[in-house]
C-alpha cells in the first residue's frame, strides 16, 4: 500500500498569500516524480496557523528519493536563479502515514 507524508507548517497570517503563491508557482514539479501519486496544500480554515502539506507515494522509498533529489534542488533554490525569499512558515513538522484502507466513490 500507498505512504501518506504530511508536512504540517506553520504560517502567520500575513504569510499565508506568499506561501500559496509559491506552491502555485511549483505547480507540476512533484507530480512527475517517479512513484508520486497524490498532492492537496490545506488551508486551515480556523483556530490554527498550520496548513498541511498531503503527498502520497508509492512507497517510502519513492519519498526518500523525491527528498533527497528535486525537493532539495528545489529548497535550495536551483534553477530559479537570483536571491531566495525569506521562508513563509515558521515551523514545520513531518508526519508519516501508511495507508491501510481507503475507499472511492462508487461509479455509476
Amino acid at each position: 500500500m500507498s505512504v501518506v507524508k504530511i508536512n504540517v507548517l506553520t504560517v502567520p497570517a500575513e504569510q499565508r498569500e506568499a506561501l500559496e503563491q509559491r506552491f502555485a508557482a511549483r505547480a507540476g514539479a512533484v507530480e512527475s516524480s517517479d512513484g508520486f501519486e497524490w498532492f492537496e496544500l490545506l488551508r486551515p480554515l480556523e483556530g490554527t496557523d498550520d496548513y498541511l502539506v498531503y503527498t502520497r507515494w508509492r512507497s517510502e522509498e519513492d519519498f526518500q528519493n523525491w527528498m533527497s533529489g528535486p525537493m532539495q534542488a528545489a529548497h535550495r533554490g536551483e534553477g530559479g536563479g537570483g536571491d531566495r525569499p525569506k521562508p513563509a512558515a515558521t515551523g514545520s513538522t513531518l508526519w508519516s502515514f501508511e495507508v491501510v484502507q481507503q475507499a472511492a466513490p462508487k461509479q455509476g
